[in-house]
């Protein structure tokens, strides 16, 4: 939980509340600004008039969802999830006793599930959901997370697994959600997969480790500093596999103008190095 400090009068407007300065004993008006709060908090922490001292508590959830693709646990993993909720798709329970955790849901329509896992997790609180739906299970487990105030999310068991068809779904599920603003990261424990969208990111990669950047589109302004092979300012044709099998320094840094693609890092893949 991060705070941030207002002075400021409260206004009222309906089910919203407004922010304002107020002038300065000179009688020169500073800055007026009116902060809309929506989905955050105010707790009043003092009072000294004609001002209200509040603070905005502003919580970030992690959410993470456990879907059926390959888990290795990892030191990185486990750093991820760290105060992460829990919510299960389906098959993706059998991950939850590996990791020591306890889903705070578990969805799906349950068609990948054997007797032996459902045994092991009688009191989890379960949605059931008909085989003939129009969403995936891991989509519905999203879903719910982000009901339940998830602004970063953790796909646990995105990556690999039996079916390619979901593996491709989760990476542009995920994408799609980037779109909207949500942190959003895929894992399988030993690989990993961010969405690069417009404007920078940084990750920090074991210094020798593998990484790629796969186009979603055609990329412009594209700069990878922190590589082995850096780029500045390079556009990179949609198919093209200009970007794949790059060796990080340490930290590596991302810049792009425009287009949109994920970044898939392998941490403990030194075969670059």
């Amino acid at each position: 939980m991060s705070f941030q400090i207002i002075l400021a009068k409260p206004r009222v407007n309906g089910s919203k509340i407004y922010l304002t300065s107020r002038k300065e004993r000179s009688g020169r008006e500073i800055r007026r600004k009116a902060l809309e709060i929506s989905e955050t908090s105010l707790w009043r922490l003092s009072l000294r008039a004609p001002f209200t001292l509040w603070a905005v508590g502003m919580t970030h959830s992690t959410f993470a969802i456990l879907l059926g693709g390959n888990l290795t646990v990892t030191d990185r993993l486990k750093k991820a999830l760290a105060d992460s909720r829990f919510i299960a798709a389906d098959s993706g329970m059998r991950h939850a006793a590996i990791l020591g955790v306890e889903p705070e849901l578990w969805v799906g329509d349950f068609d990948s599930t054997d007797a032996e896992l459902a045994r092991q997790w009688p009191g989890i609180k379960q949605k059931t959901y008909p085989p003939e739906k129009n969403e995936t299970d891991g989509e519905i487990a999203t879903a719910e997370a982000v009901d339940r105030g998830a602004t970063r999310l953790v796909f646990v068991g995105a990556l690999g697994g039996e079916r390619s068809d979901h593996a491709l779904q989760h990476l542009l599920h995920a994408m799609s959600l980037a779109e909207r603003g949500v942190d959003i990261v895929l894992t399988s424990g030993e690989e990993e997969a961010v969405p690069l969208l417009p404007g920078r990111i940084s990750l920090d990669l074991p210094k020798g480790s593998l990484f790629s950047v796969i186009g979603f589109s055609a990329l412009e302004g594209l700069d990878i500093i922190g590589a082995r092979y850096p780029l500045v300012n390079f556009s990179l044709p949609f198919g093209s596999s200009r970007t794949v099998s790059n060796v990080a320094e340490g930290r590596v840094e991302f810049h792009l103008r425009s287009g949109k693609g994920m970044i898939l890092a392998r941490p403990y893949d030194m075969t670059g190095a």
